[in-house]
């Protein structure tokens, strides 16, 4: 007779562990999140360079797609980039233990292992649980680890850089900058580079 239940467990466990390999080989690193993207204006290689490293898993990236089509509309001639903030080293340490640590708790659910036999331990009454109710301790165990994964690598960060020089900062700040603030700091910053320019001698055209 077909045991349903141990093909639906192996179903469930065959998704899981496709979206957790795609996770540890795939998409725990940030650029993999999100490749960096470059919108040129004219005078491409000349003109300033605007930079934009934001946090991809916070929804920044339409908040960039946005700034990128205003600030092209008022400043054609400046190469606009941008691409994931990472996150401190050690928080994608954290990641990577956590995807490995939950396709090891789903393949010993699902096969059922005596993991605290082997360790010579009491089975505490929550794995006891798990074993008894697969598919919602593999659903369960799924979808906490990617929250505290989410969290690992959400860094907040919304930073803008002018030919490389740090013009704003969300983690200092606080907030995305407004519209307005950010083309009046464009203008300040380029009339600050035009002056320096000058003092050093070169003609502006």
């Amino acid at each position: 007779m077909v045991n349903y239940a141990r093909i639906a467990c192996g179903f469930v466990f065959l998704i899981f562990a496709v979206f957790t390999f795609r996770d540890i080989f795939g998409e725990t690193t940030p650029e993999k999140e999100i490749p960096a993207t470059k919108v040129a204006g004219f005078n491409n290689n000349v003109g300033p360079t605007l930079k934009f490293l934001f946090c991809y898993s916070c929804g920044y990236r339409k908040v960039f797609d946005d700034y990128t089509t205003i600030i092209q509309e008022k400043y054609p001639e400046i190469s606009i980039h941008g691409g994931n903030y990472d996150p401190p080293s050690h928080f994608m340490l954290l990641v990577r233990i956590l995807s490995i640590a939950r396709v090891a708790l789903i393949i010993c659910i699902i096969s059922g292992a005596d993991v605290f036999n082997y360790l010579r331990m009491q089975q505490p009454s929550w794995w006891h649980w798990c074993l008894e109710n697969k598919l919602y301790a593999c659903v369960f165990i799924f979808f906490m680890c990617n929250a505290l994964e989410g969290h690992l690598i959400s860094t907040g960060a919304f930073e803008i850089t002018l030919n490389d020089m740090p013009v704003w900062s969300k983690l200092e700040t606080g907030r995305i900058p407004q519209p307005p603030e950010l083309f009046q700091i464009i203008d300040n910053q380029m009339r600050f580079d035009d002056q320096i320019d000058i003092k050093r001698g070169f003609a502006k055209l």
